[in-house]
């Protein structure tokens, strides 16, 4: 069989895209590089749509926008992704994901959503104080604001809703978990947990990318579980699972995909971008086949 023809979409070539590039090659394969920025998509020409014939195409965009219409189209003309940008769409959208996970039984923080300044002080209400609002799509710990009275909440929503843009106007809002100094990162590829840590962080915002440091996590068949159902929830084959402890278990709070993963680098022995180029590789692997000996609707 020749090699699989693999896609990388990329916003920039961070150290997590270098170490993907480097496992790659050390593999024998030369990813084509889609510059998301530069890429220009055909949606009406028969054949690849950025004229390079590809098996696959691993999602590594930064600019969620352009990597999920990018990853639709592709998906949209027959040309698999990982992730799918169904899965993707669902992992962007705070208020999606929740639903998906809520529907599936995964266990996971109290949350209601308003879209006016005074149903959302009822809804904070309902939640309790302190609580936490979100925009309900970002990532990086960024914009997040606890509230701890009434009085705050309604100066961050006015704000809020003077910024103008439509996604401040809806109210995502969460129930404040008092964390024991950290929550868990958990890395999934396909069937298998890659790494764990705990983010540690003095402050309540605990990403790696807000200055939280990583520490090795044993994984449990608690925490095993509970990664590999919200996984399923939302659809993802690679993401990053964010969980809490609370006192009554293990609950979920985001699901990422194109997750970083240099900070649980230091926490296990595992290669974890060559665990995701393996995967990766088997799966377009098995697309090619699939598309070369299958029967449509076999």
């Amino acid at each position: 069989m020749n090699r699989p023809r693999i896609g990388m979409l990329f916003s920039h070539v961070r150290e997590e895209e270098k170490l993907l590039l480097a496992a790659f090659a050390k593999r024998g394969i030369e990813p084509v590089r889609l510059h998301d920025r530069k890429l220009v998509l055909d949606l009406t020409s028969p054949g690849s749509p950025c004229g390079v014939e590809l098996d696959i195409v691993l999602d590594r965009g930064m600019a969620h926008g352009r990597a999920a219409v990018a990853m639709q189209i592709f998906d949209a003309l027959g040309i698999p992704t990982v992730n799918s940008s169904r899965a993707s769409n669902l992992a962007d959208d705070k208020v999606a994901t929740t639903l998906a996970l809520a529907a599936a039984g995964v266990p996971t923080l109290r949350t209601v959503v308003a879209f006016d300044i005074d149903s959302a002080l009822a809804g904070l209400e309902q939640i309790g104080y302190p609580a936490v609002i979100k925009p309900v799509i970002g990532s990086w710990g960024r914009l997040l604001a606890k509230v701890n009275s009434p009085q705050a909440a309604r100066t961050l929503l006015e704000h809020k809703r003077v910024l103008g843009h439509y996604q401040h106007g809806v109210f995502y809002i969460q129930e404040y978990v008092e964390k024991p100094g950290r929550d868990l990162r958990i890395f999934v590829v396909g069937d298998e947990i890659v790494a764990a840590s705990y983010r540690a962080a003095e402050h309540w915002v605990t990403n790696v990318a807000r200055g939280a440091v990583s520490l090795p996590c044993p994984i449990t068949p608690e925490i095993a579980d509970i990664s590999f159902r919200a996984a399923r929830a939302i659809g993802t084959e690679i993401a990053g699972i964010d969980l809490v402890e609370t006192p009554t278990g293990l609950q979920v709070i985001e699901v990422n995909t194109g997750a970083e993963f240099k900070g649980l680098m230091r926490t296990t022995e595992k290669d974890i971008a060559g665990a995701i180029v393996d995967y990766v590789i088997a799966r377009a692997e098995r697309a090619a086949y699939e598309a070369a000996y299958v029967m449509p609707g076999a």
